[in-house]
């Protein structure tokens, strides 16, 4: 009885052990990336990113828009979340067609 004891005590020890050794953390490695194979996406020149935009950006860009509507662009994506398409900025309260055609070359998403 005792032998079978020990051995199973012996067993968890071990079998501990060779657990904790496996799991060992490893060192991370840092890699570079060169600026070219970068994954961030860039804007098109002359483009303004409706989804990243600040207030500021969007008064300054686009036409008709003012620190009012900018406000309203940046209210309406944080309550209701990303732009799916330009043609979304029509819900935003105090921008219509007039304005969303007059910019519609300067917007981008993503």
């Amino acid at each position: 009885m005792r032998t079978a004891y020990f051995s199973s005590l012996l067993f968890a020890a071990l079998t501990s052990l060779s657990v904790a050794v496996t799991a060992a953390p490893v060192t991370p490695v840092s890699a570079t990336v060169p600026s070219s194979m970068s994954t961030v996406k860039t804007e098109e020149p002359g483009k303004v990113n409706i989804n990243m935009a600040s207030a500021e950006t969007l008064q300054k860009e686009l036409l008709g828009i003012g620190s009012g509507k900018a406000a309203a662009i940046v209210a309406h994506r944080e309550a209701n979340g990303e732009f799916a398409s330009v043609d979304e900025l029509i819900e935003v309260k105090g921008i219509g067609k007039a304005i969303l055609d007059r910019n519609r070359e300067k917007l981008a998403l993503e």
